[in-house]
Formats: C-alpha cells, sequence, structure tokens
C-alpha cells in the first residue's frame, strides 16, 4: 500500500502520546465480539495502528485539533473492517473529549449500518468501564456523563435534519444508492471542533458512484497530485497489472493476510475464481480490492461437459420444472429438475417456430435445423412459439413424470400459467431479479463445480450455457444478464428457475435465500 507521509507545515504536528493514547484504548477498553478471538482483549495489527489510528489520532494542528477531518479507508473483505470502524466509533463516543459528541453509523440500509453498531455495541458491553458510564439501547449509546450518542441511521436519515455530528462512519460505501446520505451528514459537522467522517468500504465496479469519486480524490491525494491535508487515504489493493493469482499480489491487497484471514482461504477463494469465471470478478474486488466491472463470463464449458453423464430412467421421478417464455418469436424452455440422490438431473426441452429454425440456421450459422431434426428442439408452425404445444407437452410429461410446480416469470406467462392451472400445476411466480435468482445462480454454480449435474450432455444446454454473461450487484448477489449474454440463455434461467424451486422445497435445508453455499437433498 502506498501512503503518503505527513509534514509538519503550516504547523502540523505529530502527538505520540494522542496516537499511543487511541492505540491503547483499543487493547484496554474494547474486545473482540465475534469469532475464535471472542472476548480477547482488541490488540491491534500493526498495519492498523501504524496506517490507520495512529495517523488518524497522532496528527495534530497548531491548534491542538485533529489534523485530518475525513479518512477514506478501502481495504479487503476478512480485514477486520467492521470491528476497526466499531472501534473507531467507540473512541470517538468515549474518548475523544468532545461534550455532547454525536456519532453515527451510516450505510446504503439500516441493517448494514447496524452491523459496525451492533459491533460496538458488544464491546461496550464487555467492558465495565464502558458500560458503567453507558447505557445501551437497541439503537443508540448514551454517555449521560458528556451528554454523547452514539446511534445508528436509517436508510432514510437524508430526509432528517438538526444533526450535528462530531463522528460519522459509513461503512460499505460503494453500496450507496447516492450521495444525499454523504452530503446531509458530512455538512451537518460544521459546528464541531475537529469533526470525523470515516468511510470504510471495500471497492466496488460502479465507476459513476460516490464511492469511485471519493477514491479517485483518495489516490490524487495519496499521490500528491491534490493537496488535501484534511484528508488521510488508506488504499489497500492490488494493481490492474498484477497478476492476481500470486500470493505476493494477495499480500499486497490484503494486510491482514495470515493474521485475521487464513492463506488457505485466499487460496481456495482463488482457486474456485480460477475454475468459474463468473466468480473471478468477485474475488478480485472483494478480496483483492479492484475495481471490476459488473459482467462476467460464466462457466466454462470444459467444466460444464464434465456434467454430461447420461440421464437414468427418471419415469415416475417427482421433479420441478422452470418455464422460460421471454421469447415469442425465437425459443421458449422448459427444463425438468430431478433431484436424486445427491445430485439434480435436467432434462430440457426447447420450442421454436418453424420459420425462426430456417432464418437462425442460415443467418447465424445456429444449428437449429440439425437440432430440430435430432428431435432437440420442438418446431411449432408460423413464426411465433405456439404456446398450445408447450401446455400439450408439459400434460404430456406430467403422464411421465411426477412434476411438483412449474415455475414461471410472472410477467411473461399469464395466459399459459392460467391454462396450467387449469389443468391441474401449481404455477409458481418466479422474480428475475437478484433476490429470486441468485440462490438458484450460486447453486448451480457450485454443484457443475462439484459435478453434481447432470444435464445429459444436450447440446441446446450447452450452447446456452456458453452464452451465459453474469450480473452482480455490490453484496456479491449473482444471475444471468440476458442484455449483455451473446446468445440466447433460455434452458439456463428456465433450469435455474425449476432449481430454485427444488431448493424451495426441501425443508431440511436452509432456504434458496439464505446467503453462502450450501448442499441440499
Amino acid at each position: 500500500m502506498k501512503q503518503r507521509s505527513s509534514s509538519n507545515k503550516a504547523g502540523y504536528w505529530y502527538d505520540e502520546a494522542a496516537a499511543e493514547r487511541a492505540v491503547q484504548f483499543f487493547s484496554k477498553c474494547l474486545t473482540h465480539t465475534k469469532g475464535e478471538w471472542a472476548g480477547q482483549p482488541l490488540h491491534l495489527d500493526e498495519w492498523q495502528a501504524e496506517k490507520i489510528i495512529r495517523p488518524l489520532f497522532g496528527w495534530k494542528r497548531k491548534d491542538g485539533t485533529r489534523k485530518y477531518r475525513t479518512a477514506f479507508i478501502m481495504i479487503p473483505r476478512k480485514a477486520g473492517k467492521s470491528t476497526l470502524a466499531a472501534g473507531i466509533a467507540n473512541y470517538l463516543l468515549f474518548a475523544d473529549g468532545e461534550p455532547g459528541a454525536e456519532v453515527y453509523s451510516a450505510a446504503a440500509d439500516r441493517e448494514q449500518a447496524a452491523i459496525v453498531f451492533e459491533m460496538a455495541k458488544g464491546m461496550v458491553d464487555a467492558s465495565a468501564a464502558l458500560r458503567t458510564r453507558s447505557r445501551s439501547f437497541k439503537r443508540s449509546i448514551i454517555v449521560g456523563s458528556t451528554n454523547s450518542s452514539y446511534k445508528v441511521l436509517s436508510s432514510d436519515a437524508y430526509t432528517k435534519h438538526g444533526l450535528s455530528a462530531h463522528g460519522i462512519v459509513v461503512d460499505e460505501v460503494h453500496a450507496l444508492p447516492n450521495r444525499e446520505l454523504w452530503d446531509v451528514l458530512t455538512t451537518s459537522t460544521g459546528a464541531r471542533r475537529q469533526p470525523l467522517t470515516v468511510a470504510i468500504t471495500t471497492a466496488g465496479y460502479d465507476r459513476n458512484s460516490l464511492c469511485y469519486e471519493l477514491y479517485d480524490y483518495a489516490v490524487k491525494v495519496r499521490d500528491g497530485v491534490i493537496e488535501d491535508e484534511a484528508f488521510l487515504p488508506v488504499i489497500f489493493e492490488a494493481g490492474q497489472e498484477d497478476d492476481w493469482k500470486k500470493p505476493e499480489t494477495w499480500r499486497k491487497a490484503h494486510p491482514g493476510l495470515g493474521v485475521s484471514v487464513k492463506e488457505e482461504y485466499f487460496a481456495a477463494e482463488c482457486a474456485k475464481a480460477q475454475q468459474l469465471p463468473g466468480y473471478e470478478n468477485t474475488f478480485k474486488r472483494l478480496l483483492l480490492n479492484i475495481w471490476t466491472e459488473q459482467n462476467t463470463r460464466w462457466i466454462p464449458l470444459e467444466t460444464w461437459d464434465k456434467c454430461g453423464g447420461e440421464l437414468p430412467d427418471l419415469s415416475g421421478r417427482v421433479c420441478y420444472a422452470g418455464l422460460d417464455l421471454a421469447s415469442t418469436t425465437d425459443i421458449a424452455a422448459l427444463v425438468l429438475a430431478f433431484p436424486i440422490a445427491g445430485k439434480v438431473h435436467l432434462l430440457p426441452f426447447f420450442f421454436v417456430p418453424r420459420e425462426g429454425i430456417k432464418r437462425r440456421s442460415s443467418r447465424d450459422r445456429v444449428p437449429y435445423e440439425v437440432w430440430a431434426r435430432q428431435g432437440l428442439i420442438i418446431p411449432t408452425e408460423g413464426n411465433v412459439i405456439d404456446y398450445d404445444i408447450i401446455r400439450a407437452k408439459i400434460n404430456e410429461l406430467a403422464e411421465i413424470y411426477q412434476i411438483k410446480e412449474i415455475a414461471v416469470d410472472r410477467w411473461n406467462a399469464t395466459q399459459i400459467s392460467t391454462q396450467l392451472a387449469g389443468d391441474g400445476f401449481e404455477m409458481i411466480g418466479f422474480g428475475q431479479g437478484f433476490a429470486s435468482m441468485s440462490g438458484p445462480t450460486k447453486e448451480l454454480e457450485r454443484r457443475v463445480l462439484a459435478q453434481e449435474i447432470n444435464h445429459g450432455g444436450n447440446p441446446v444446454l450447452r450452447w446456452m450455457a456458453s452464452n451465459v454473461s453474469i450480473k452482480q450487484d455490490e453484496a456479491g448477489n449473482m444471475k444471468p444478464d440476458k442484455s449483455k449474454s451473446t446468445e440466447r440463455i433460455d434452458g439456463i434461467v428456465a433450469a435455474l428457475m425449476a432449481l430454485g424451486r427444488a431448493m424451495e422445497a426441501d425443508e431440511e435445508r436452509p432456504s434458496v435465500y439464505d446467503e453462502g453455499e450450501f448442499a441440499f437433498f
């Protein structure tokens, strides 16, 4: 990490006692609240003390007030970000010498802001020295002797007025939807002697965001392009040109490697990113602090092809169906997902208007005509898909398999959904946003990597898998992006809906929407 060194020009001076006092506050008054160190004194790592806490609280102005008024701290996940932020908030509340201090945790939403607050509250509750000097409530901590408070701001806090902030900790700045909250908070500090705003975040992907604006400014301050003596830039990141697969790059980006995060964890995540392109940008952004694009290609075909064994006899088996009808002129997809003994078997069906078969084969060299002759796609007469053919096929399949549910995009299948419901099928509206699609997308990715999916080597589905581009949000949720994918991906979308319903139907395992990766069945 490169960092600008402070000078003593304009009367700035370094107060070693003040810097040491802040460091000692962490170890003498605070404890870890989670993980293997829970209950133990919070000794700062060397990089935390030397790069952040000592400069932040040690450098002073001529009048003895703090030099820095804003700190931009960009550190990757698993570097103790929330713990550090909570400790800073507690110091500003209890030990900064500000009468009537108002300290706030803020984030894109109240739940995110509460992460830092709850950690700070846990530290207070575990410390006799702090606990006896304060009262803790659900959303605030009050220090009566100094008339000071620490509160969590709700996501609509920017509509509130009358704030007079002494300390502000903004967590995961990259997730802020706009700059309104930031502007209201930072402009509320004008009446304070030495206010401090700490923006702490991982990298993002939106280069039009407030976070990237702050990042760009911080880099220029660090590199001496801009002179702002009140701004402390602390940036740990790998360079765009660095080899992200090498441990030396990991250590460059992650100051806590080997301490707060195990190198084995990093190696495993890096290996996963090399096997699954859909995870590569996530690894780079969250663990190496590299600003990435939002869209990435997904599963390599060589990985997909390892899951192409012969399908077993599925007659009479329970299955869950996904039906994607986004296109009326090109292709519609129906996929049945059969969970059997730790594997999920996928049985796809595709419907294409006959005129579309000829057009696509000659124009785009997509072998629709070959697939039609092989029985891999089902032609319907005319230039649009005949939904009656799809309905008839589903009723035919129901005579062979136990179709428990049919998941459909709630916006694109109203008529056929009503008809199939009348035929006795349970129809489930399935959203196409991150909330519904992220769980199945991650699960299909995990199962392909573990070879716990059997797609039977279907060439149409294989072609669609090769077309998928994945879109990710700031939280690491992912879903297929039809607008950025190179070609049709309807079969993959249908498979994800079917898999999502199979996951939801399993009552003995976590919900499809639980964060993280998990197995089921």
